[in-house]
């Protein structure tokens, strides 16, 4: 089955509110090159998308939302690591927050934090005062596909988008 890609904001139906908002906000070069594809929201998980859509894992990336605490302050971030590797969460990440501990977000707080839908959450919107870090393979990318903050449809956007974003920081993610 293959994806029926089109601008993003031609199908606003299709982002969460704040990934929209962060669209709208982008340079009009840029914004235009992200696109959106509807997708069975069962199939929002990245290895069932990628074998029913046909996507590569290696053009598939995660954001996932890691939080470390410091002086009982919450440092969060929106980590994108490509599909097929997995983020150094206590090595790189821990130490780039510098926190004592980082771990990934607990569901319920990365879904009311983002305005997303676990499954679907992005960079693209997240509070502006969180850094975006993007694994230097993903934002070498030419495109991967991402989530667009709801489970039934994705983005597909390139990696110097990504590594362009406000609060990006591009970084070795990976271990």
């Amino acid at each position: 089955m293959s994806l029926d890609w089109m601008p993003a904001l031609d199908r606003p139906d299709l982002l969460a509110p704040p990934v929209e908002r962060a669209v709208r906000d982008m340079a009009g070069e840029i914004r235009g090159e992200v696109r959106v594809a509807e997708i069975d929201p069962e199939l929002a998980d990245t290895a069932a998308f990628c074998e029913r859509y046909g996507v590569a894992l290696d053009e598939s990336a995660n954001c996932v939302i890691v939080a470390g605490r410091r002086g009982g302050e919450t440092r969060y971030a929106a980590v994108m690591v490509s599909a097929t590797t997995r983020a150094d969460v206590n090595g790189v990440i821990r130490r780039h927050l510098d926190v004592r501990k980082a771990s990934f977000a607990p569901h319920q707080d990365a879904v009311n934090l983002t305005g997303m839908e676990y499954g679907g959450i992005t960079p693209l919107g997240v509070p502006d005062d969180w850094p975006v870090l993007v694994d230097e393979a993903v934002a070498a990318a030419p495109y991967v596909v991402i989530g667009s903050g709801l489970r039934r449809s994705k983005l597909a956007v390139s990696g110097a988008t990504l590594a362009g974003l406000k609060t990006a920081e591009v970084l070795r993610l990976a271990n």
